[in-house]
């Protein structure tokens, strides 16, 4: 086993020069490796910054070229150095000194400091007032069907900010990953184009500075000024949740004015509403034309097939030995939106750690408190318990009735069957004495539904519970 400290260096000094194209320089150059041991590459870096966004943003890749080099699955640990840090800045220091001393000749070196400056900058303003999540990236995001266009559009904007599809404005349900997407924008840009700025925020933040700089006291005026020039002079600006503005009609109208000065000056604008802007009825009217006018797309409930690959991600972001038919049980007992499925499995994970237990079903029953699927349910069993949740009969759903209160009871029976029990819609057709293309439809109906509709999401989550009971 390699423990010297030499070979830790030899080891970091062939990464760096396979991880150039893809990490930064300027977290690269301030990293040194201090050891190696059990196939795990000690590492310490000289800038405060660099461990968590090398870890967030690089670590498969880090591992996947020691490994490669080692010959062996590799990991790394990365720690600030304040040590080291000193020691950086005062050779960055007599460097300065000795070019000073040069006549400056070449503008290649003022680009690259200038770059290097910007780049600084936004990662300083990423880390506190853009107030951007590290872990919230383009990479670790999982599309489904429930978010793939939305994620497409989102990455147009990333790359290429105010050329398309400004403003962006992005709807759905609490907890299903309009935030994620945002901030992925935000990163991306902040990565790739460190010359613009970015800012991030919640709605509520725009509307307590507007009635901060209008308190009598202080000079009025100026802070109104330096209001302004906080939400203006941005290129990129993302606001979640504007529907925290309506019914405050002056914050309304200050948005107004900043947002169609953004606009004029082709910067980009993003935002995020549980609600279509038609749908937050006191919002101002010229507000809501305007959200409007670039492209308004949605995120869904994801299916069952996307949230057990959400959860899988989890496990694999963290490393951890999460069998499949945990994943499958966390994605088939929460099901209305990704942050309660990753409450779920944060919860389960954090048990497991604690008590030195493996993760299985049978601990996620216990810890979660919902019951292992029985897998034997029949459709009469579906039937029945649906058709009591919604104070109908079994005899019901296989008559010619019409009814809207039973017919909309008999879809989601025919949805429950066709999930739980894997039948076949001839024979869930055989059951509720209907026809087969009238079992598909209804299927097809209720799925659809489940990405818009969050109250139909919990009625089916608590159907499931009755019938686990």
């Amino acid at each position: 086993m390699i423990t010297e400290v030499l070979d830790a260096k030899n080891i970091w000094t062939q990464a760096k020069e396979q991880l150039n194209d893809v990490v930064n320089p300027l977290w690269l150059d301030t990293i040194e490796a201090v050891g190696f041991d059990d196939y795990r590459l000690r590492l310490v870096s000289a800038h405060a910054l660099a461990p968590q966004i090398v870890k967030q943003t690089h670590s498969k890749k880090i591992c996947e070229v020691l490994t490669k080099i080692v010959g062996a699955e590799c990991s790394f640990s990365i720690a600030y150095d304040a040590d080291l840090a000193k020691e950086y800045e005062k050779n960055k220091k007599k460097e300065k000194q000795k070019e000073s001393a040069k006549p400056k000749t070449l503008e290649v070196t003022t680009k690259e400091e200038a770059d290097e400056k910007a780049f600084l900058e936004n990662l300083a303003q990423m880390h506190s007032s853009a107030n951007l999540n590290l872990k919230y990236k383009f990479e670790n995001f999982v599309v489904g069907e429930n978010s793939e266009f939305t994620y497409g559009v989102a990455q147009q904007v990333a790359k290429n900010p105010a050329a398309k599809y400004n403003p962006l404005f992005i709807y759905g349900s609490p907890g299903l990953g309009k935030t994620h997407i945002m901030q992925a924008i935000g990163h991306y840009i902040i990565f790739n184009n460190p010359k613009l700025k970015v800012k991030y925020l919640q709605a509520e933040e725009f509307c307590n500075d507007y009635i901060d700089a209008l308190r009598v006291g202080e000079d009025k005026i100026k802070k109104m000024q330096k209001f302004r020039q906080k939400y203006r002079n941005v290129d990129v600006i993302l606001i979640d949740d504007i529907q925290f503005i309506e019914t405050r009609q002056k914050t309304m109208e200050e948005f107004f004015y900043t947002f169609n000065e953004l606009l004029n000056k082709q910067k980009q604008i993003v935002l995020t509403s549980d609600r279509l802007p038609d749908e937050i009825t006191s919002l101002d009217a010229r507000l809501k034309s305007r959200f409007q006018m670039g492209l308004v797309t949605d995120i869904t409930v994801p299916d069952f097939e996307t949230r057990v690959a959400i959860v899988k991600n989890l496990a694999k972001s963290e490393q951890a030995d999460v069998p499949d038919d945990v994943c499958e049980f966390i994605a088939d007992n929460f099901c209305t939106n990704v942050r309660e499925l990753e409450g779920a499995y944060n919860k389960l994970r954090a048990y497991a750690e604690f008590s030195q237990k493996d993760i299985s079903v049978e601990l996620a029953v216990k810890i979660l408190g919902q019951k292992k699927p029985d897998k034997s349910v029949s459709i009469a069993r579906v039937a029945d318990v649906v058709a009591k949740f919604f104070d109908v009969t079994v005899e019901e759903f296989k008559s010619p009735a019409r009814n809207q209160k039973i017919s909309n009871a008999r879809k989601i029976a025919v949805y429950l069957s066709r999930e739980i029990t894997n039948q076949s819609f001839e024979n869930i057709a055989d059951f509720f004495e209907k026809k087969h293309p009238t079992m598909i439809y209804s299927y097809d109906k209720v799925k659809q539904e489940l990405k818009t509709n969050s109250a139909l999401s919990s009625s089916i989550a608590e159907i499931k519970n009755r019938l686990q009971g």
